[in-house]
């Protein structure tokens, strides 16, 4: 008892020397956080704020659910996720739909939730606490910058004109009466974010998926872009639709007046900034290559390798994922037949608008056509789609007997059995499959863009390391041709758009006027399937009723036995089988589209407007 008091004396008299040695014992910092005074008087810890920021990426368009499935492009194959509330025109306040809440895209509390963090950034930065060796000041500030405009792009891009927060609040403020900025004034403020950023970044050098000066002049020609165009001209907007005619605030949705030629003007002018600085990818050719080397062109640029890398202007990396979402292209879109999802299918209107190699129009009442639709079609084609008879990977050991050469098969076809009878085998990547036939695509096809081919990556559990293309060099061009061709410089136009064409092996277009504008259309459709480019581009030309407001529609594929050929493991070929080729609509019960000129501008969520009576409604909403 004596040796135990005696060790608590000395423990005791120890406690009491540390205490005078530190008064601040008691009163240490947690050492699971760091408080925001510490934060912005260290450079290490004000850049790991500003790189939290890019988290509001998410995973680029690289989601379950693409943005590609609320246009023309494609339809999600697995119900009760929102989509065909938006696709079949049925938002409203209420419901506004899918918004992909862990993501990008058009989701209101997220997106303000990192302007709040710009804010707070470009607050500390813009009166620093350290210096600014090497420019490190300059540079965080520039790519806050970047960021907060970044966000309210794709805020404006939705839903108009809004609310424009440039400064953090403090505790306890009244937070929900800012009122929504016009179209003008919204675009103004990105604008000048977007000159600062690019003044602030130039000629720094910048990681892999951090923005740059170039990043900056891109979107910028982007955000120019739009609003230069028809949706956001208000004379053009309210000739073109009674809807948004009758909205009784129509600043906040458009430019009420004002010179929509100098706003041309200014488009193309961001747009060759961005040209004049980089080069892209096989930019220059002043020929076709062949046919072969194409498709490997596209490829490489979709996948950003061998060359494909210089097209990147921003990404988002996928290096070494390890979370749920992010770098699964493969499992999310790829064919059941090899354990995959077939998430965002591609609609035959997609498949429709490819070209052939010759660069006419695809026709089904071209005979030729008709009984072979996938030879001799733009490169492109075969760089973005998996079609029936396509060569793919290996399957799965277990179901490699069935298909030993790893062809798509979306197909019904005759086969012989033991007997020598016919049979018929449903295709391994159909809804009639014995593999996975819940996951199979309605539409005939699935998607092979931004999946890595090489035979060794199993998609279903396996992580991709292929970039999400946020802003490309290719995008830039398009923007410049479009602003050329509004100004009626058609022979610079057909220059750029020449270009993009030769390297995928496609003739020059020649056509002028309207056609011009056609062929430019369907070019950048091509050209940029699957990269969230759609569901704008057709807003913005006020074509959305005539486009994604088809209803889509599938490929139904037959294989019958030639006469006297006999096979008991099916595969691919037109020597021994007479295929048959017929579109069809889908089954109006999993989707039935519609448009309404509502949908030109998304709703705010009712929550937002019982929060804040100042967001006057979108036009159709009310």
């Amino acid at each position: 008892m004596k040796r135990n008091i005696k060790y608590l004396t000395i423990a005791f008299a120890a406690s009491l020397t540390i205490a005078s040695c530190n008064s601040d014992f008691l009163n240490t910092d947690p050492l699971g956080e760091v408080s925001e005074s510490a934060v912005w008087t260290d450079p290490a810890l004000a850049e790991a704020f500003v790189t939290g920021i890019y988290q509001g990426f998410g995973n680029g368009g690289f989601n379950e659910e693409m943005l590609a499935s609320l246009t023309d492009e494609a339809i999600f194959t697995h119900p009760g996720r929102g989509l065909t509330t938006i696709t079949e025109a049925r938002v409203n306040s209420a419901d506004v739909g899918w918004n992909n809440a862990g993501n990008r895209t058009y989701n209101w509390q997220r997106l303000y939730s990192y302007i709040r963090r710009t804010n707070i950034a470009i607050a500390e930065l813009s009166e620093p606490q350290f210096g600014n060796d090497g420019g490190i000041v300059d540079r965080l500030l520039g790519e806050a910058k970047f960021m907060r405009a970044f966000y309210y792009h794709d805020l404006a891009r939705y839903y108009g004109g809004v609310p424009l927060i440039d400064r953090p609040y403090e505790l306890g403020e009244e937070t929900y009466e800012e009122s929504r900025a016009t179209w003008e004034e919204t675009i103004n403020f990105i604008l000048a974010d977007l000159d600062d950023a690019a003044t602030l970044l130039a000629g720094k050098s910048m990681a892999n998926g951090r923005t740059s000066e170039l990043a900056a002049l891109a979107l910028k020609s982007r955000v120019l872009l739009y609003a230069a165009s028809d949706l956001h001209d208000g004379p053009t907007a309210s000739g073109n639709s009674a809807t948004i005619a009758s909205f009784s605030d129509l600043e906040l949705l458009a430019y009420s007046g004002g010179n929509r030629t100098e706003r041309w003007q200014k488009a193309q002018a961001a747009a060759k900034a961005v040209l004049d600085q980089t080069t892209g990818n096989l930019f220059g050719l002043s020929e076709p290559v062949s046919h072969e080397e194409g498709i490997q062109n596209y490829i490489n640029n979709s996948l950003s390798r061998n060359g494909g890398e210089k097209e990147l202007i921003l990404a988002r990396y996928f290096i070494n994922m390890k979370q749920e979402n992010g770098g699964r292209q493969g499992l999310y879109n790829g064919p059941n037949g090899y354990n995959n999802w077939a998430g965002n299918s591609p609609v035959q209107l997609l498949v429709d608008d490819y070209e052939m190699m010759d660069g006419t129009e695809f026709d089904w009442s071209n005979s030729a056509h008709a009984s072979a639709p996938y030879d001799n079609r733009d490169a492109r084609f075969y760089g973005s789609i998996l079609y029936d008879g396509a060569q793919w990977k290996p399957r799965a050991t277990a179901n490699q007997p069935r298909d030993p050469l790893g062809q798509i098969q979306t197909g019904t076809y005759e086969v012989t059995n033991s007997s020598g009878a016919k049979d018929t085998h449903f295709g391994l990547d159909t809804r009639n499959s014995p593999i996975e036939d819940w996951n199979g695509s309605y539409t005939g096809y699935y998607v092979r863009k931004f999946i890595d081919p090489d035979p060794a990556i199993v998609d279903q559990n396996t992580w991709q390391e292929v970039p999400w293309p946020f802003i490309r060099y290719t995008e830039v061009v398009l923007n410049y041709v479009e602003a050329s061709l509004e100004l009626g410089q058609e022979d610079e136009a057909r220059n750029w758009l020449n270009q993009i064409r030769f390297r995928v092996g496609q003739p020059a277009v020649t056509e002028s006027g309207d056609a011009l504008v056609e062929r430019y259309r369907n070019e950048r459709r091509i050209e940029m399937a699957y990269e969230e480019q759609r569901f704008h581009d057709v807003r913005r030309w006020m074509i959305a009723e005539e486009t994604i407001g088809r209803q889509a529609n599938t490929i139904n594929i037959t294989g019958t036995l030639k006469s006297g050929q006999t096979l008991s493991v099916y595969r691919y070929d037109p020597e021994i089988y007479n295929y048959v080729y017929t579109v069809q609509p889908i089954d109006p019960g999993k989707e039935n589209r519609t448009w309404l000129d509502k949908m030109y501008f998304m709703p705010f969520h009712r929550d937002e407007l019982n929060r804040n009576a100042n967001l006057i409604q979108n036009p159709g909403f009310d």
